[in-house]
């Protein structure tokens, strides 16, 4: 059959429910899920598809379909993030796979235009995933906003037990203090999603079934921290450590360091601005660094309607040219202005035009992860001296926290 006659067979189109087990095989075939790891996991194929149903029901799945047939697909997850301290719509980009003979048809290229058009209809301003493939989604728009520090702790660097007012407690990972410490931790750190339910049980959902948590109490009962984790062959792995204070964080890991006995290393993940090493009095671990959470804006002018701008001494103006691979709204000339008190507001058009932007350099500057100025080093973006200093001074510098939640 000839290229031509494939496509025009094509329907993209909603996937629901009733599709969930060819969903299933989309995923488990792109992602080389085997069934003898289901099994060493503890899944059937049948708890996967029940599994992922709320996602068919609460998400925006679409897909390509030859006949009755699925054959690419991706969702959009309805989260929210926190923006330097603002709520923001986000939709979160997973699931996404094409089968190998509908390659090279731009079927994912369609379906994302699409995704991304619904995400301006729901007001998600900004779009977050977890990349396979860096090139190809810097090539749709996105770009790394966050880095993971994977570390590895000796038990003979686990820090000495410190005197704190608490005490820890074990408990179910269901556990309602969880969802509240989580719930305060996000509303204070930039870039932390505000979880609901759908995005917890996809935080859960495929962990082992000894995952166990504890959650430090401070002097009056009152919850201030968490830590999710499990032990196997003699390693304590951290899967998420959440705390509102410093002596929440001396709890957890004076719980950890309780475990001397039992393990030889402590391995997890933590986010950059909290590098481990340095509060260790052995800070000599080993620690890795590597690219993690990508993001795009999805609609500018609604994204700068909740943007906290330094606020300035007067108002400020900025006249500037944006590009965006794929959606014509953020395509053109456009105007900000920022008045004293750090509001922003955005228009179309312009003369004289002081800086060149794309929208993943744009991105990554608006959430703080790389400074303008060094961004303008690296040629990202052309701009003077002079609207390099007023980015500066516009653009809050503060990298976000993250955390698993695909």
């Amino acid at each position: 059959m000839s290229r031509q006659k494939l496509q025009e067979r094509l329907k993209m189109k909603h996937v629901e429910t009733k599709h969930g087990e060819q969903f299933n095989d989309l995923l488990r075939y792109v992602f080389q899920v085997t069934n003898h790891q289901l099994q060493t996991f503890g899944w059937e194929n049948r708890e996967i598809e029940q599994a992922k149903l709320p996602v068919l029901k609460q998400a925006d799945v679409l897909g390509w379909f030859d006949g009755d047939k699925l054959i690419s697909q991706l969702a959009v997850y309805p989260f929210q993030v926190n923006i330097f301290g603002q709520r923001y719509e986000m939709g979160g980009l997973t699931g996404v796979g094409t089968y190998p003979e509908y390659a090279n048809l731009g079927l994912m290229n369609q379906l994302m235009r699409q995704a991304l058009t619904n995400m301006r209809e729901r007001k998600q301003s900004i779009s977050y995933l977890y990349p396979y493939s860096i090139p190809y989604y810097r090539r749709k728009g996105w770009e790394i906003i966050s880095d993971k520090i994977s570390f590895e702790v000796k038990d003979t660097q686990l820090p000495k037990l410190k005197t704190v007012s608490g005490n820890v407690e074990r408990m179910s990972i269901e556990h309602p203090d969880i969802k509240d410490v989580y719930q305060r931790f996000a509303l204070q750190n930039h870039g932390a999603m505000l979880r609901n339910d759908l995005a917890w049980e996809e935080n859960l959902r495929w962990d082992l079934d000894d995952l166990t948590a504890a959650v430090y109490y401070d002097g009056d009962h009152q919850p201030m921290g968490y830590l999710l984790y499990w032990i196997a062959g003699e390693v304590f792995h951290m899967k998420e450590m959440v705390f509102i204070n410093q002596e929440a964080r001396t709890g957890l890991w004076n719980f950890i360091s309780a475990h001397f006995s039992m393990i030889t290393h402590v391995k997890g993940h933590i986010y950059t601005d909290e590098p481990l090493a340095f509060l260790l009095e052995d800070g000599d671990i080993k620690e890795t660094i590597a690219p993690y959470y990508m993001a795009r804006i999805v609609d500018l002018s609604l994204f700068l309607e909740k943007y906290p701008f330094q606020p300035q001494e007067t108002d400020c103006q900025l006249t500037f040219t944006l590009h965006d691979p794929m959606l014509e709204w953020n395509q053109g000339t456009f105007t900000l202005m920022v008045d004293e008190e750090g509001k922003g507001h955005l228009t179309g058009g312009g003369v004289n035009p002081a800086a060149a932007f794309d929208i993943q350099t744009l991105t990554t500057m608006l959430m703080g992860y790389k400074r303008p100025s060094y961004l303008a080093r690296i040629e990202r973006f052309r701009a003077d001296e002079v609207t390099v200093n007023l980015l500066e001074k516009l653009i809050i510098r503060q990298q976000p926290y993250f955390s698993d939640y695909f």
